[in-house]
């Protein structure tokens, strides 16, 4: 197992490389664990997976088990997070998920934040794996700090990167105080299609109303 003193030597020269997935998979090996997923829940949408920044975990267990697991925690009060920053804890993996035998079906959950972000790291270990708890809390502190080095991962405009230019001009109109069928008739599209780009904007903005898409537009500069 790699020690302390050479682990963090070589996270930083991840660092430096700009490795964030190289990053994650020597958090994973200083852990003990086998596999990782590390994702922000307050991007949780349920109809897409853009909410997992990077993992190595089996695709069939990310689809099956990883939208729930992320949206319990995006669920989580603001007091229990701010409690449960950077504490590791245990959880197990519910029985009717489909799991390869070779891992333990309890995981390890350690919630943090990185910037402007809310993260979650979940680490899967092998059955007879033997999880230091010194180390977890080391691994606490190692992946935000990590994270943190790439803003384009933990900023406000992580998702934003595929807004489309319709979605902006929805934006846009809502700033102006428009109604869906007052943007339909002026953009010559159904309420409907309206709807359905407002959704994907607060889908990719994290926002829950449209006038927290609107502020957020607002303070990005995207409109």
């Amino acid at each position: 197992m790699i020690a302390r003193g050479a682990f963090i030597h070589e996270l930083e020269a991840q660092r430096t490389r700009g490795q964030l997935a190289g990053g994650m998979d020597l958090i994973c090996t200083y852990a003990g664990a086998r596999s990782y997923l590390l994702a922000r829940t307050d991007l949780y949408s349920d109809r897409n997976h853009d909410f997992i920044v990077t993992s190595d975990w089996p695709f069939n267990l990310v689809r099956q088990y990883g939208a729930t697991l992320v949206d319990s925690e995006a669920r989580t009060s603001e007091v229990r997070r701010c409690l449960q920053a950077f504490e590791p804890m245990f959880q197990e993996i519910d029985a009717s998920v489909d799991l390869s035998p070779e891992y333990a079906r309890r995981m390890c959950l350690i919630p943090y934040n990185a910037g402007q972000a809310r993260m979650l790291l979940a680490l899967l270990f092998d059955k007879d794996a033997s999880v230091s708890h010194d180390r977890l809390r080391d691994v606490a502190l190692a992946t935000a700090y990590h994270t943190a080095q790439f803003p384009e991962i933990v900023s406000n405009n992580y998702a934003l990167s595929d807004l489309t230019v319709r979605e902006v001009e929805c934006l846009s109109w809502i700033g102006e105080g428009k109604t869906s069928d007052e943007i339909a008739l002026i953009i010559g599209i159904s309420r409907n299609t309206v709807n359905n780009y407002i959704t994907s904007i607060m889908n990719k903005t994290g926002a829950k109303t449209r006038s927290e898409a609107v502020a957020f537009a607002v303070r990005q500069r995207i409109i």
